[in-house]
């Protein structure tokens, strides 16, 4: 029961005792999984060091300001010119300033990235207007200029952040502890808690460092912290850990590791460092640029060394602008993230729609992912002289009495067989005891088999999974087992992975037990597994899988925060913990491995609307550019043109908005 529990070692983490577990029954899911923890003080929420942590803000990037610069700049000057018939110069001061104050910075970002060796398709739009203002053509550097700066005004408009990973692992953090002294219980500052403290935690607060509990009994969520699917239960002698979100009942801890030494401390610090390694995509737009740059660019100075004209240099520089890059391959991927959210699936970094249906190899956590994340009764193994329908009723009866994680599931499986329920008296649960009372008259005892090694039973053969012995008049009765089940799902979907999606590898990598992996690997058809993984070991695991191929990591706890940010594609699955959204490219809302494959879907058609767009519209501009060359476009027409062919690109584009009938293939 909760009091039969061991300390299990988490590889990788220092050597360091993990979460408290019952050897043969684990901790469970529960109305509290997953809630948020509650606030100190006033409420508000806090940063790791104490300051109130900012709340995100609605920022505008500069291109959007350089955008709306633009859009003005343009209308009054067409205003002033044509409606007011106002002098050329003062008709010209609004395109003086769209080129000083939106141009500038834009050229001076362009030439920032061309001595990084960065070279996009952004360039050509960077030369265009660098020569509109040499030949005095004012009109076409502020279109160019808006053109520029709309794609990308467009694009960081749909995909704006509401706060960084690290923000919210801060926000998470607990600023102070509650200390316990011979005085009374007083706020101390985190830091200022050291080793040997007696600190209390109040119901629904976070466990402000790593510990062992010495008083109280009750319940905490470690789900995000150490990939086990449940939450675990707490006595006096079990660990808890810092960033776990205690239940019902206050619980009395001793600090055994400073705050900087903690578990989620060092979770921070390595999603800190993925954060900061994490790999620089380059966008679909800059590999085509890649070689339209050169040729744009090659065709205009040719034009000109001909023709001697440096007009037919600048037309076809401005045809050349390769707007269907900088503006619908934007809104194809807006209309991808408009898809996804109708769907439940939140883009939050376009890459991801530009890669997912490119990644080769599939990394899944176990818990709440291929599984459902709560366990159920699977079996009761009984001796000869009992029936199981006895033994359920006589274990349901007692274990409702429990805060054991298993008890919940003894407890549903004896209310769907319609089992009613005994008086009990003499409830007693005692650490390393497991759980007592008198059923109907009869003496039960429920622990772990653990707690019975010294005894000579003829009990069934150990297996992999959760289990609990039932004892009544002390004789063996029955084993319990559990199983964390997998998804209806789950078969089917890693089964059509490699021939409907060219996945040549699947990965099962989790934090949880062996047993339980193993099993989880053989009922899905996964060969490839890792267990008792730390956020650590994992990000190793991401990272190196990464260098041979591309990856998709699937997650959905804290722990696999870390993770995410190291995999080429990292999608959070479900919204039950904000630091694994915000590490995620995207987010799963709807707990469905369908909408996994739906996003791989919607991926593949944006890329492939995407390139229609981009290719097509090139494909236009090219025969403009011919056109100009051969001085039969002035660059006043070219940039009408030019506006032509992008309207084209972006109705095109649109059509990635709209939902197909069927987004799944399995």
């Amino acid at each position: 029961m909760g009091s039969g529990t061991i300390t299990k070692l988490q590889p990788g983490v220092g050597g360091g005792p993990g979460p408290e577990i019952g050897p043969e029954r684990g901790p469970e899911t529960g109305p509290e999984s997953g809630s948020e923890p509650r606030p100190y003080g006033d409420g508000s929420p806090r940063a790791a060091d104490g300051r109130t942590a900012s709340k995100p803000r609605l920022a505008f990037a500069k291109e959007t300001y350089i955008a709306y610069l633009a859009t003005v700049g343009i209308l009054l000057h067409l205003a002033l010119r044509y409606g007011f018939r106002a002098p050329a110069l003062a008709s010209s001061v609004p395109l003086y300033a769209t080129l000083t104050l939106g141009g500038l910075p834009l050229v001076f970002e362009l030439a920032r990235k061309m001595t990084k060796l960065q070279f996009g398709s952004d360039l050509l739009a960077g030369a265009s207007i660098l020569t509109s203002v040499a030949l005095g053509e004012y009109l076409v550097g502020s279109i160019v200029v808006l053109m520029l700066s709309g794609g990308t005004a467009l694009e960081q408009y749909a995909t704006r952040r509401a706060s960084s990973v690290l923000d919210a692992l801060a926000r998470r953090l607990p600023p102070a502890a509650h200390r316990k002294t011979a005085a009374g219980v007083s706020d101390v500052a985190l830091d200022d808690v050291v080793i040997g403290n007696t600190l209390v935690v109040f119901p629904h607060e976070v466990c402000p460092v790593d510990g062992a509990v010495v008083d109280g009994h009750g319940i905490m969520d470690e789900a995000y912290l150490t990939g086990e699917p449940f939450r675990i239960s707490k006595a006096p002698g079990a660990q808890v850990l810092s960033g776990a979100i205690n239940g019902d009942t206050a619980l009395t801890i001793v600090a055994e590791k400073l705050a900087v030494d903690s578990r989620y401390a060092r979770i921070m610090r390595v999603v800190q460092e993925s954060e900061q390694n994490r790999p620089q995509l380059r966008r679909l737009g800059d590999r085509l640029g890649a070689w339209y740059t050169p040729i744009a660019v090659g065709l205009a100075a040719l034009s000109w060394a001909v023709s001697g004209n440096s007009h037919r240099f600048l037309a076809v520089m401005v045809v050349a602008t390769p707007c269907p890059l900088l503006i619908a391959i934007p809104v194809a991927v807006i209309g991808a993230i408009s898809l996804s959210a109708r769907r439940a699936i939140i883009i939050k970094n376009p890459a991801v729609l530009e890669q997912v249906d490119t990644c080769q190899t599939l990394i899944f956590d176990k818990t709440g992912t291929l599984t459902y994340g709560r366990p159920s009764l699977t079996g009761v193994l009984c001796a000869p002289a009992f029936l199981s329908e006895q033994v359920l009723k006589i274990a349901a009866s007692l274990e409702l009495y429990s805060k054991h994680p298993l008890a919940g599931a003894i407890v549903a499986a004896a209310n769907q067989a319609g089992v009613p329920l005994e008086a009990v008296t003499q409830v007693r649960e005692k650490p390393g005891e497991g759980l007592r009372g008198i059923v109907d008259g009869r003496h039960v005892l429920i622990t772990g088999r653990k707690h019975v090694e010294g005894r000579r039973l003829d009990l069934p053969l150990g297996t992999a999974g959760l289990e609990c012995l039932v004892f009544i008049d002390d004789a063996f009765a029955a084993a319990l087992r559990f199983r964390d089940a997998p998804r209806d799902e789950s078969p089917s979907f890693v089964r059509h992975l490699s021939p409907n999606h060219r996945v040549s590898k699947v990965i099962l990598l989790s934090g949880d037990r062996e047993s339980e992996v193993r099993y989880l690997a053989e009922s899905v058809g996964i060969e490839e597994v890792y267990f008792e993984k730390s956020p650590e070991e994992k990000v190793a695991i991401v990272k190196e899988e990464s260098k041979q191929s591309r990856t998709l990591f699937v997650g959905d706890g804290i722990n696999d925060a870390p993770g995410l940010l190291a995999a080429t594609v990292g999608v959070a699955f479900g919204h039950s913990s904000d630091i694994t959204a915000e590490a995620a490219g995207a987010v799963i809302l709807e707990a469905s491995l369908r909408k996994i494959d739906e996003l791989i879907h919607i991926g593949r058609r944006m890329r492939r609307v995407a390139l229609e767009s981009a290719i097509g519209g090139m494909g236009l501009s090219i025969l403009g550019m011919i056109a100009a060359a051969s001085g039969h476009l002035a660059p006043i027409s070219g940039a009408v043109l030019q506006e032509a062919i992008d309207l084209a690109a972006v109705l095109n584009a649109l059509r990635v908005a709209m939902q197909p009938e069927d987004l799944t293939d399995f």
